[in-house]
């Protein structure tokens, strides 16, 4: 049984990012994860080492977060979600710290204002750093170094001249890390092949991760990317001539919706053409064990390691971001 789970707190958002399907349509109709159902996903588990609370939306919306990291942690495990700490005040930072958390990664994609809205579709940089300089100091007033705090950075040809910013944004927030992705691209919005930087690392590109990389060790910033690798090889096409066949996520973790779909991995509802296609079953409908051994599973993942994969595995170069 999977030890690791995605789950969706929420699938509404209060940034319109020109990289989010969730800007031009979304996948499903928009609600919040209620206690009682995330109760229903999360008590199938035996056991659960990892747990991520987002996937499309933005978990701080969720007024039950705090009670569900708690719950969480109670039986073990490692509890984390992106956002983009827009509504992040100081009561429900503190009861994100008291809960547990563990990492909060802050979605920034710019270190301008400027390159902030066009990106994230919303006027809301001055905000977001104001607010990751309370949090950084009401964690050092509650003297708890967690959650730990980290800014990632979808790499894109608008704002890859922008990366160098984040290590003095990040000491100025008191954010250890920084974390490059992979852009996911549909063809919506920012989210097209030109923007894509993978497999086209020209030398300017690739002499402003070198220069950034230089910085943040100076800093005691760690930088990474996709996969937990460097900058520079996650976005180095892999020669294998099947990545996707290397990828262990159908064999060890679910991606639950607000709505209790079960898909295959968090990147796929972003690039799927075949939403109902990737759904393989629903934990609001029948339990885990049923649906992680069922048919479509066993379909899905004896096809991931054919030449003809599923959809949306087609393009994945299997070192996407954790």
């Amino acid at each position: 049984m999977p030890r690791s789970l995605y789950l969706e707190t929420t699938s509404r958002c209060n940034s319109l990012c020109e990289t989010c399907i969730l800007t031009f349509g979304g996948r499903e109709p928009q609600k919040d994860l209620g206690w009682e159902e995330f109760r229903r996903v999360v008590d199938q588990f035996p056991a659960l080492d990892r747990v991520l609370l987002h996937g499309i939306g933005e978990p701080l919306l969720n007024r039950a977060l705090p009670r569900m990291i708690g719950h969480l942690k109670a039986r073990g495990a490692t509890v984390l979600f992106n956002s983009n700490v827009i509504t992040l005040g100081l009561r429900q930072g503190r009861a994100l710290i008291e809960a547990g958390l563990d990492e909060l990664r802050v979605s920034l994609d710019a270190s301008t204002p400027a390159t902030y809205a066009r990106v994230r579709g919303v006027d809301a940089f001055a905000r977001v750093v104001a607010n990751l300089e309370k949090f950084a100091a009401l964690r050092d007033e509650l003297a708890r170094p967690a959650p730990r705090v980290s800014l990632w950075f979808t790499a894109l040809r608008d704002n890859i001249e922008e990366i160098p910013g984040l290590v003095p944004l990040a000491t100025r927030v008191g954010a250890e890390a920084i974390h490059l992705q992979r852009l996911v691209y549909n063809g919506l919005g920012l989210a097209t092949a030109e923007q894509s930087l993978y497999g086209r690392l020209y030398d300017r590109e690739a002499a402003l991760l070198e220069a950034t990389g230089a910085a943040a060790r100076a800093a005691g910033v760690e930088f990474s990317a996709s996969g937990a690798t460097a900058p520079e090889v996650s976005l180095t096409p892999d020669d294998a001539a099947r990545p996707w066949s290397a990828c262990r996520r159908p064999w060890t973790l679910v991606y639950v919706t607000v709505h209790g779909n079960v898909l295959p991995c968090c990147i796929a509802p972003w690039i799927t053409e075949d939403y109902h296609g990737i759904v393989l079953g629903n934990l609001f409908e029948r339990p885990l064990a049923d649906v992680w051994w069922g048919e479509r599973y066993a379909r899905f993942r004896q096809a991931i390691q054919t030449d003809e994969p599923p959809e949306p595995c087609r393009g994945c170069g299997v070192k996407w971001s954790l």
